[in-house]
């Protein structure tokens, strides 16, 4: 049966994204879904669960509300939350349950907005979608809605990263590390979206100069604050040395001339077809093969909404497309949870990813910029 998953796991919802991408910006989220479903975001999607407070809850969706369309019910507990808790802001988000019923969140958001007087964002997920959809949805709308138009470029080249979440950089280690580079590098660090910056930071992402996109959550971002701003990207994450002066050197020229580039698909063709093989988001698998001392190319989960491959690069959209592709190549990088459908006898190297094998192999996960990282990838 074709998109059936009977050994992999999934990647994390769209409302997980949602969670993860607004989490340190001082708002309240509300997922509108049955009660307990918040553990499964907090437990296997959010490292910062325990050592970062943040106001992620459930609306406790029940079988009469479903059935009776109680929409009153979320507007008032969120209304009386909103007043005893004071957030900056509040995000209403959907899960399937919500989706087959036809809840009209951005309308929900407006009447809440209207009683409350606090921003709501209104965010149509269906908890079905990846984080990818989730988390570039929610960046962008907040961005629409506090980003300060009138804002004066800094004096010094500056840079905003888009698209940090622990789902794909998780804790804080890796995030320091990319930073730590980026100022090595010379740039000034505008903010980072949304990873350790406040939200300050964030209103004043209009003052930066390029923009660095690390993941496809930060591409809606990106063509928002391009279309607002003026603001050009560079699309990649600073893996290995080699690959991170590419990158810099690309993210200046951008910032120079205004135009785009997509750095982590400037890689050539492997010489041969059974060359080393990445699994992944698109934007970090395809840095780390451009970083990779050996030819490779990589693969998508159709889930993730691929964007920027290459000839040699392929999309799979089940576990057994996963296991003819991986028969075709010389070795495999991915995500451990994927090793009992790669064919016996490839080589496999681990990676843990976060959005997909959750706290799992948390503990495993490296650090790949800088030239501190750690073991794991042979990076040039």
């Amino acid at each position: 049966m074709k998109n059936c998953a009977k050994i992999l796991s999934i990647y994390a919802s769209d409302t997980a994204g949602v969670c993860s991408m607004l989490y340190e910006l001082g708002g309240m989220t509300i997922v509108h879904d049955a009660s307990g479903c918040n553990s499964t975001y907090a437990t296997h999607d959010e490292p910062r669960w325990y050592s970062k407070p943040a106001m992620v809850y459930i609306s406790a969706l029940t079988e009469m509300d479903v059935i009776m369309g109680n929409d009153a019910k979320l507007l008032e507990d969120a209304a009386r939350a909103a007043k005893e808790l004071h957030p900056r802001f509040i995000a209403l988000c959907g899960s399937p349950m919500p989706c087959m019923t036809g809840v009209d969140f951005p309308a929900l958001a407006a009447e809440l907005e209207a009683e409350t007087g606090i921003p709501v964002l209104g965010l149509q997920t269906n908890g079905i979608g990846s984080y990818i959809t989730g988390a570039g949805k929610a960046l962008k709308m907040y961005l629409e809605r506090f980003a300060r138009l009138d804002v004066q470029k800094n004096p010094r080249l500056s840079v905003n990263l888009l698209g940090a979440t622990p789902l794909d950089f998780s804790g804080s280690r890796q995030i320091g590390a990319i930073k730590e580079v980026i100022r090595q590098s010379g740039f000034e660090l505008q903010s980072c979206m949304a990873m350790d910056s406040s939200p300050e930071e964030l209103r004043d992402c209009g003052k930066a100069h390029v923009n660095l996109v690390l993941s496809a959550s930060g591409l809606p971002a990106a063509t928002y604050l391009k279309e607002t701003f003026g603001i050009p990207f560079a699309a990649g994450v600073p893996y290995g040395e080699k690959f991170a002066e590419k990158l810099f050197r690309d993210l200046r020229k951008s910032a120079e001339d205004g135009q785009d580039r997509i750095s982590c698909a400037d890689r050539p063709a492997p010489e041969k077809e059974k060359c080393l093989a990445i699994i992944g988001e698109s934007i970090g698998a395809a840095s780390l093969a451009a970083a990779s001392e050996e030819s490779a190319k990589i693969f998508v989960p159709q889930a993730l909404g691929p964007i920027f491959l290459q000839e040699q690069d392929s999309v799979f959209a089940d576990e057994d497309e996963i296991e003819i592709l991986s028969g075709k190549a010389g070795a495999i990088l991915a995500d451990p949870m994927y090793q009992p459908v790669i064919p016996a006898g490839t080589v496999f190297h681990a990676l843990p990813h976060e959005a997909f094998s959750g706290r799992c192999y948390r503990e495993m996960i490296p650090v790949l910029t800088g030239k501190n990282r750690e073991s794991g990838v042979q990076l040039c």
